[in-house]
């Protein structure tokens, strides 16, 4: 499936998750998304929220902080205008139903977090949009992933995009807990693109995700890993490492080409010199008999090949032949 989140051409898509690391900062979010840019990726992701309708008053430290992340409604369409300056596309995971509206005309694609994935009347929300809907699944199996997609399916319009990323809701990851086995399983099991939303320090993961089949790779960004004591920097790539991470995901697309076996443009240079030809193993005078121990094989290509060996078995050659010369039907009876 193809359309306006997915690139026809077989592209991974590369999401920047700036997610909160701008801290409720305008300017910062901005420099975000101008740096996302720069640094190759298709997309980049924020997340919108009403604390009150969010995280409970309870917790407190929770919930002040979350306060101050809060961007209003005007600011929101100001960054998906300058994403769009910049050739990206702006994606928000909506937290509660009212700024899952409020996004409606200003996103290109809803993304639903994995503790949402049953947050019913959210879903039923996003997917009557009309709009990409893309489901994360940190800390579910698969029954709790195929009923999200199933609930999403039923109510979206024909034509509408929807997509799945594998995740592991852990901050960070360790490397052996990845599973990045589950992405090319989801996609046998469930028919839409798979993707993954990486929570693993580094970019190895992200690629080796491309390898498995991935087609959107999601990455949490930020300006600098030491910006602040906000978990999500130290586990966000920087520009540099975005940077990196979209060169290595462009090239892992280019290494692995078409399912096809086939010579390739560049080998097919090398295709006579790197097969044999049977030829003498020693000098043989006219009239020999020609036995199996009259025979090797040697590159180039050229002459008979291997396996053609019986037209020469048996037969009396018509001329002398020189050990390595070539020994052709033409020169038996």
């Amino acid at each position: 499936m193809t359309g306006p989140l997915l690139p026809a051409d077989g592209r991974v898509l590369v999401v920047a998750e700036i997610g909160n690391n701008h801290e409720g900062d305008f300017d910062l979010a901005g420099e975000l998304v101008r740096l996302a840019a720069r640094s190759g990726a298709d997309a980049v992701k924020f997340q919108t929220f009403r604390t009150e309708h969010y995280v409970s008053r309870a917790d407190e430290t929770r919930f002040r902080r979350l306060k101050g992340f809060e961007l209003p409604p005007s600011r929101l369409a100001e960054l998906a205008s300058l994403a769009r300056d910049e050739g990206l596309l702006f994606l928000s995971t909506p937290f509660d139903m009212g700024s899952a509206a409020i996004l409606e005309g200003v996103v290109d694609a809803y993304k639903i977090a994995s503790g949402d994935l049953d947050f019913l009347p959210l879903l039923d929300r996003v997917a009557r949009s009309g709009k990409p809907v893309v489901l994360s699944t940190g800390a579910s199996d698969l029954a709790r992933v195929e009923r999200g997609v199933e609930f999403v399916h039923e109510r979206q319009r024909a034509g509408s995009e929807l997509a799945v990323l594998h995740c592991v809701s852990s901050y960070p990851v360790p490397a052996e807990e990845a599973n990045l086995r589950s992405i090319p399983f989801l996609a046998g099991r469930l028919g839409v693109p798979i993707g993954y939303s990486d929570h693993t320090i580094g970019i190895d993961a992200a690629v080796l995700a491309v390898a498995l089949g991935a087609r959107i790779v999601e990455k949490h960004f930020t300006i600098a890993k030491d910006h602040s004591d906000f978990r999500d920097h130290q586990l966000s790539a920087d520009p540099a490492e975005m940077k990196s991470l979209v060169e290595k995901v462009r090239l892992a697309i280019r290494m692995l080409g078409e399912s096809a076996k086939a010579v390739q443009p560049s080998e097919r240079g090398s295709v006579d010199l790197i097969r044999r030809s049977i030829v003498a193993a020693g000098d043989l005078p006219l009239g020999r008999r020609i036995e199996w121990a009259d025979l090797t094989w040697v590159r180039p290509a050229g002459g008979l090949a291997p396996g053609q060996e019986s037209v020469l078995l048996g037969k009396r050659l018509r001329r002398d032949v020189g050990f390595g010369d070539r020994i052709l039907p033409a020169d038996v009876e």
